[in-house]
This record gives structure tokens, sequence and C-alpha cells, in this order.
């Protein structure tokens, strides 16, 4: 059967999904980063499943149970997102001069009556949410094209902040919905998407069913020439009032002149003007142009399609302020978000995690490098270097389903537990301590730390391959996910 999920569905979606983030009993959300090794060809042996590509050009995720495992291999730190990293957005759309955008119309993809033809933007979008119906301006400030004059270029960039339609000098109408904040260009403004937020003065000054636009759809011929008022808007609301001026025998305008209020359809009848007037008018048709519900301006996420959710993230560095748990000795080059990780087998709380595992080694003659191979011949474990700290003596290290990288030729992974942690370019060689300590906030039993984040814990809603992303100490990268309902 014939069906749609509308975009109020996707709307729900974004919703329920920001609230996750501040709920009293919501999720817990983490961004993390890893894959500190090269995406490369899979060979002959190797336990990758699939191609992975190149460093230069990754290749996208499979949307499977093995990729959601995978990047627990390999996974180098989290960050918790908090309520305030996260917002609704829309696409980013400037104005610029000479472009002829789409208008605001409650009835793209409905059947022209009469006819086989779907309504369709100017840009050929067949949904409002498609269509180039909204802009940002210079001075941050968005707007809705309520009538582009015609489908004729814009010239003048629609500017002030009043409730009531716009109108510039090209002919375009426009209806002010709200300003980017300092704080939202700074954090969700991007190259392709902005926050968006619903702008209380206009909303509270929103008309529930009000007709501010009507359109020429057919302008007929042999009507009276001249200006003809009163005609009123038809349909289930009450009020609205406009006036059709006739040239030549045809409609060449339609001006509301009262908007009305609880309109949900409307129409405007050849006779209607004809009665007006407009002596043996015939074939014109007027398009009535519903506003969304609550009127224009009344909720600015609704109206503008605000079916994405932009988080905003930043890694400062190692984060030396929640224990150091990102390093900057390796670069990464994948990004996921987990809900509800464990910790110690309970969901997370603290603001960062550290993913890798870690040894405190002594008596170490020379030095690991980092991505390099580390084996252990009393156990046979095998893991993949992320950092040495030489001051401290420790080895941070990821183990992962690959062949050299953390399983042995026999298939197996097995933990670091014993003496002799050797590595293989570095040359270096130590012995694991045998006492529990805690260095560099990291605790150590017998020589060992685990991870602070449980493996194959929560959930992975989102993952990310990038070319490599290199880490430095005076440096922050901010990384802004979109998710799109």
């Amino acid at each position: 059967m014939p069906a749609i999920i509308t975009d109020k569905f996707r709307t729900h979606n974004s919703e329920q999904f920001q609230e996750a983030f501040s709920e009293t009993s919501g999720n817990t959300m983490y961004l993390g980063i890893g894959r500190p090794q090269a995406f490369a060809t899979a060979t002959r042996g190797d336990a990758r499943t699939n191609n992975e590509g190149t460093d230069i050009a990754p290749l996208t995720p499979a949307d499977n149970l093995n990729a959601q495992h995978c990047p627990f291999d390999d996974l180098m730190a989290a960050k918790k997102i908090a309520a305030s990293d996260v917002t609704f957005a829309i696409p980013r759309r400037n104005w610029t001069t000479g472009t002829t955008y789409d208008i605001y119309r409650h009835d793209y993809g409905e059947y022209a009556t009469g006819t086989t033809t779907a309504i369709t933007a100017n840009g050929g979008a067949s949904t409002l949410h498609d269509s180039a119906f909204y802009v940002l301006t210079a001075a941050r400030n968005v707007y809705k094209c309520l009538d582009n004059d015609g489908n004729t270029a814009s010239t003048v960039e629609p500017t002030g902040t009043a409730t009531t339609v716009l109108t510039t000098s090209d002919g375009y109408k426009w209806k002010y919905m709200y300003t980017l904040s300092a704080s939202q260009q700074a954090n969700f403004l991007s190259t392709d998407f902005m926050a968006v937020a619903t702008n209380s003065t206009v909303s509270s000054a929103a008309v529930d069913g009000a007709i501010n636009i009507c359109k020429i759809k057919t302008a007929g011929s042999g009507g009276s020439d001249g200006t003809h008022t009163g005609i009123a808007i038809r349909g289930d609301g009450s009020s609205g009032v406009v006036s059709v001026t006739v040239t030549s025998g045809a409609v060449t305008a339609v001006t509301v002149t009262t908007p009305g209020t609880g309109y949900t359809f409307g129409t405007i009848s050849n006779a209607q003007i004809v009665a007006a007037g407009a002596t043996s008018l015939s074939g014109a048709e007027i398009d009535v142009i519903i506003e969304p519900k609550g009127g224009h301006g009344k909720n600015a996420i609704e109206e503008l399609g605000g079916f994405y959710v932009m988080m905003n993230t930043s890694l400062e560095g190692t984060e030396s302020g929640n224990s150091g748990d990102f390093t900057v000795a390796n670069d990464f080059r994948k990004i996921t978000l987990i809900r509800d990780p464990n910790a110690s087998g309970s969901v997370a709380t603290s603001s960062t995690l550290r993913a890798t595992k870690a040894i405190n080694l002594t008596g170490v003659s020379g030095s690991y490098v980092v991505d390099e191979k580390i084996t252990q011949a009393s156990t046979g474990a095998v893991g993949k270097v992320v950092e040495w700290d030489s001051s401290n003596g420790i080895l941070y290290y990821i183990q992962t389903r690959h062949t050299n990288e953390g399983i042995d030729a026999n298939g197996n992974q097995t933990a670091f537990s014993g003496t002799n942690v050797v590595s293989g370019a570095g040359g270096a060689t130590g012995t694991p301590t045998t006492s529990t300590s805690t260095i560099d906030s990291v605790s150590f039993t017998s020589g060992y730390s685990a991870s602070e984040i449980d493996a194959d814990s929560g959930d992975i809603l989102y993952i990310e391959n990038r070319a490599p992303i290199t880490r430095a100490a005076d440096q922050t990268e901010n990384i802004k996910l979109v998710i799109e309902f």
C-alpha cells in the first residue's frame, strides 16, 4: 500500500534524541576517537573482513554487528557529550545575490488541480524541506522566503527583526525567524549546517491560520481592468480578505489585505473576482498559501526542517584537566558515538575515559615506537603501541582482531599478563612491574591496567572513518557530528 512517514515523525525522532542528553534518566553519550593504525587493503590470512580502503580514501563502514564491535578494538579515548554541546540543526543556506530562492508552500508534491503534474519548487524539489526556502544573512539572521516575485532573482539582502512580513525592493517577501547567537555561531555553525531555534518574540506574534500570501496560478482573460477589493478568502478560517488587480484582462497581482485566522485550506474562485468587479473574467485560478500550524515563526525547528541534531565536541590537547586521557603521541582515523558505555561494570559518568590498555615497565632497554608490534613470549600476546611514556615507564597499547596487531598466528587474542614485553622495529624490551600502583592517573595492578571503558559495552550509534588526524599538546580538534533523522 502507498504510504509515507511524514516530516513530523523525523522531527519527533530528533527531539527524542536531543532530549536524551538532558533528561534525568536519559542516556550518556560519548564521542570516541580511535584507529591509530593506518587503513590498508586486506591481505590473505588477515582477520579483516572487508577492504578498508587507504589512509587517503578510507571506505564507508558497513552497517552490521561486526562494524559495531571493531571500534572498541582500536578505541583510544572517549569524551562525554554534555547537553550544552547539542542543538537542533538545519542545512546552512547563505543568502547570495542573484539567486532565485524557492518560496514556502504547504503543498509541494501534491498534484496540481486537474493534472497529473506534481507541484515542485523553483529548484525542482518535490518537498518543502528539500527546497531552498530560507536563508542565512551576513548579520546571521535567518529568514523564510514567502514570495520570490514570480521566480526572479533575489538582489536585496533582507534585514531587520520585525515580526511582520518584510518586503524588499526586489519584490521578495521575507519572514524573520531568528538570529544565531554568538555562542551558536562559535559552536554550531559549520560550512554545511547551522543551529536552528525559535525566537520567543516571533513565536508570540505568530497567528494560527493567518493567510499572508496568495499566488496567481492562472491569470485568466477577459476581465475588467482595475483593482478589485473586498474579496473574501473562503475555507475553514475567517476574516481573510484580498484585493485582485486585473491588467489587460488578466489577473496580475493578488494582495492580502486582511490575513484572517484559522485557515487550514482556502480558496478564491474566478466567480468571486468577477463579483468584485472584474466583469467577464474567465479561467483565473488563485492559490492560497497555508501557513504552518501556529503561523510563521511559531516553531522554527519544525518549520525549517530541524530533524538534524548537531553535536559539538572539542578535544583540547591531552585533556590534562581530565586525567590526560587523550594521547597526543599518535594520530586517529575513526570517530564514534557511543551510547551508555560501561566503566568497571556500571554506566560511565566520567567526563573523559582512556580506552587503551597500559603496562608499567621497568628495566626498559631501547625505545618503543608508536604503531609497532609488541609481543610477549610467555603468553603469546600480541599488541600494537599507541604511546610510550618513557618518563613514567608506561606503555599504552591496543589489541585488535587483526594479524600482527592483536591476534597471534593461530588467530587467538591473548591478554598481556606475563613478563618481557618485546617490540619489533624499536627493538625495545621491558619487564612489567609486579606492584600495585597509580602513576600519572593510571591505576596498575601487578603492572597492568585495563581500559577505563568496558569493551563492547553500550551501543555504537555512529562510525566515521577519516584520513589521519595528527594531534598535538597545544592543539584543539573541534568535531561536529550532524545526525539526520
